[in-house]
């Protein structure tokens, strides 16, 4: 998508009201592991970064002090969240101007929106202008999802993800089950079957369902998708009570409930991971990223078991999201020069080639950047996932994803501030419904209230 259309996409973005609606509690598409941390006593010369505690975030925090730190003296304090608290923390200190921290981990939806109200600093220009980082080695979707509505470039990608089907190798040839390079959902929902019906010491499937726009809605969205649906038409009207968001979260719900893990309505990106790791389960619909910890031998169970195809799909060729983990910095920081200079650090070849270095390449923070596909070393490691993923990330049409032109940009969410409170809300009585504490029907027709609501603002 070129520059000029990405602007004219981002035009739509309102930027009233953010502060209040981003503050809802939500998660990243990614999901996180725990881990909490401090952003230390604020020491003047130190940077203070906030990170959402991903494994591939933990392993910056750990390489930190001995390379970025011992190469440049610059001291860096951090604060790791889980997904929902970074989200609140993250946007109080931004949005309100707080100024506590230099480096901030921002996601693919906010970026547009805060880089309209002016909270970000623009890191393209100087990102482009250093040899050294080859601005033009990052992948055109990652780049293009971190843009403002002037054309600048407003976070530097840390790792960037797709969705796609990983499932148990060895238990699908256990029980002579063979699954299709692009997969529909209906074949999925047969093989989960078939493995509850064959296996009684594993789910069939993991699927989140803990509540959040980028928790439960993160895959839930792609299936709407892909089953005809959307949550807004190209003119703003609302179809959350549509037949094909019906359809497709009614298929949803009853996949895991079903055959789906137990606990399920408390799942999201963290317990599938654990679920999945520890051979709980036949098969995983979610994050590209979570490979990586999935072929780590000294984290899972599973790693060289397991076989990865692309997203289902059911009217769409393709229906995997769209997501990256980005480094900002804002307006705010008293550190600007520090500040730009550990996220060039961060993004860099450089980095990435120390993580493969000292902690294993699976491990590498990968999804941003052409040539790490092209190291030998990561090839190898990343023989089973590597390029599904890159194409993968490829393919996803942020644009385009359905099967009927979108008001915004994004895959899995609307590029407005309202969606993150839209989305969770949503997905709180979706969450009760695979609980079975609630109603499809009932969520939905609450959904499209709040939809029609907002959709009456940008007609």
């Amino acid at each position: 998508m070129s520059r000029q259309n990405l602007r004219r996409a981002l035009s739509v973005v309102s930027v009233l009201g953010a502060v209040s609606v981003l503050l809802a509690s939500c998660a990243g598409a990614g999901g996180s592991s725990g881990g909490d941390g401090s952003a230390g006593d604020g020491d003047s010369g130190a940077v203070n970064v906030l990170m959402v505690g991903n494994p591939q975030m933990e392993d910056l925090a750990q390489l930190t002090e001995d390379n970025f730190t011992a190469d440049t003296g610059i001291d860096v304090n951090f604060t790791i969240l889980p997904t929902s608290e970074l989200r609140d923390r993250v946007t109080q200190d931004v949005a309100t101007q707080g100024g506590q921290y230099d480096v901030v981990t921002v996601g693919g939806y906010e970026v547009p929106i805060w880089a309209e109200n002016g909270w970000l600093a623009e890191l393209g220009d100087a990102a482009s202008g250093d040899q050294s980082y080859d601005y033009g080695d990052l992948l055109d979707p990652m780049v293009t999802s971190l843009g403002g509505p002037d054309g600048g470039v407003y976070a530097l990608p840390f790792y960037g993800e797709s969705s796609f089907l990983m499932y148990r190798t060895d238990v699908f040839e256990d029980e002579g089950l063979t699954m299709p390079e692009r997969p529909t959902w209906p074949e999925i929902a047969d093989l989960a079957a078939e493995v509850d019906e064959a296996r009684s010491d594993m789910a069939g499937i993991c699927l989140r369902g803990l509540p959040g726009w980028g928790e439960l809605f993160a895959p839930l969205t792609t299936v709407v998708n892909t089953f005809g649906g959307t949550w807004f038409t190209e003119d703003w009207d609302a179809e959350v009570d549509a037949p094909e968001f019906r359809e497709a979260v009614e298929f949803y719900v009853e996949l895991v409930r079903e055959h789906g893990q137990a606990g399920a309505a408390q799942s999201g990106f963290t317990e599938c991971l654990n679920t999945f790791g520890q051979g709980n389960a036949a098969m995983w619909y979610d994050a590209t990223s979570a490979s990586g910890p999935l072929e780590d031998p000294a984290a899972s169970k599973v790693a060289g078991d397991v076989g990865y195809v692309h997203a289902p799909v059911v009217q769409t060729d393709a229906s995997g999201w769209l997501w990256v983990w980005a480094l900002a910095v804002p307006e705010t920081t008293q550190q600007p020069e520090a500040a730009q200079e550990f996220a060039h650090w961060a993004t860099s070849k450089e980095y990435e080639e120390l993580v493969g270095e000292e902690l294993g390449w699976s491990r590498v923070p990968a999804g941003k950047r052409q040539s790490t596909y092209d190291i030998p070393e990561y090839a190898e490691a990343a023989e089973a996932f590597g390029q599904i993923t890159l194409q993968a990330i490829e393919e996803a049409d942020p644009v385009d994803p359905g099967v009927q032109p979108r008001p915004t940009v994004g895959v899995q969410y609307v590029t407005i501030p309202e969606f993150a409170d839209l989305g969770t809300k949503v997905s709180q009585e979706i969450s009760a419904a695979i609980a079975g504490q609630g109603s499809v029907e009932d969520a939905l027709e609450n959904g499209q209230e709040l939809a029609e609501t907002i959709a009456e603002n940008y007609r």
